[in-house]
């Protein structure tokens, strides 16, 4: 995924499917001086990892 679309989709009010690794994740905050974002992975809130951009696939698309 590019920045643009991670910050699309974080502003995005639509329920966009995102992925890291495999695991579903919720965009938290996309850094874009640095390319990176923080993810939620699952539904525990305090389970985030700040990760390039480029690992985020979105499904569905």
């Amino acid at each position: 995924m590019n920045i643009q679309r991670a910050k699309e989709i974080y502003a995005s009010e639509d329920m966009i499917s995102v992925h890291l690794d495999g695991e579903p994740v919720w965009i938290e905050h996309v850094d874009s001086d640095n390319g990176m974002a923080t993810v939620q992975v699952g539904s525990r809130p305090t389970n985030t990892h700040t990760v390039g951009v480029e690992r985020l696939e979105e499904q569905g698309s």
